[in-house]
């Protein structure tokens, strides 16, 4: 490989900006026109809401832990050092990218407020285009044949 400063997988950005801004986004909708899924959001909701929330920052955290147990950095900004395959990435590609997913429907659904869930489409698109396509290009440059393989045996999101 090149120098190793340069050595990542181009993505410029935080991805939780991605989800952030997605989510401020339509919370600020929302404030323009107020719209609520209900009324008195019902019990489930809540509980379901709160589920989320929870999975969602295992997930994330778990998957992070990985990388740092590997030796290598969660940041797609700088080098990576080891191919992460154990845990939740034996069945999910992007265990982080579904936790913040998860993260993000269990805070729209505590809020009650649809907007959110306007803007999620356009995030997801976003972290597939301008994240994980950068990602699998760069994995499969450093790691090639074991990346390609562990590609073909486990799906992207979920």
């Amino acid at each position: 490989m090149s120098d190793p400063s340069s050595d990542t997988s181009g993505v410029g950005f935080p991805p939780p900006l991605l989800y952030a801004g997605g989510f401020v986004a339509g919370v600020g909708a929302h404030r323009l026109l107020p719209v609520r899924v209900w009324p008195e959001p019902p019990a489930i909701t809540s509980l379901l809401g709160w589920g989320l929330l929870v999975a969602g920052v295992l997930l994330v955290a778990s998957a992070a832990y990985l990388f740092r147990r590997a030796g290598t950095t969660p940041n797609p900004t700088k080098p990576t050092s080891a191919l992460v395959i154990w845990g939740p990435y034996r069945f999910t590609r992007n265990p982080m990218y579904v936790g913040m997913a998860a993260l993000y429907v269990g805070g729209t659904l505590l809020l009650n407020d649809p907007w959110p869930l306007a803007f999620l489409p356009i995030v997801i698109t976003l972290v597939q285009w301008r994240v994980i396509a950068r990602e699998e290009a760069y994995l499969e440059r450093r790691f090639g044949d074991e990346y390609r393989t562990y590609k073909a045996r486990v799906r992207r999101w979920i």
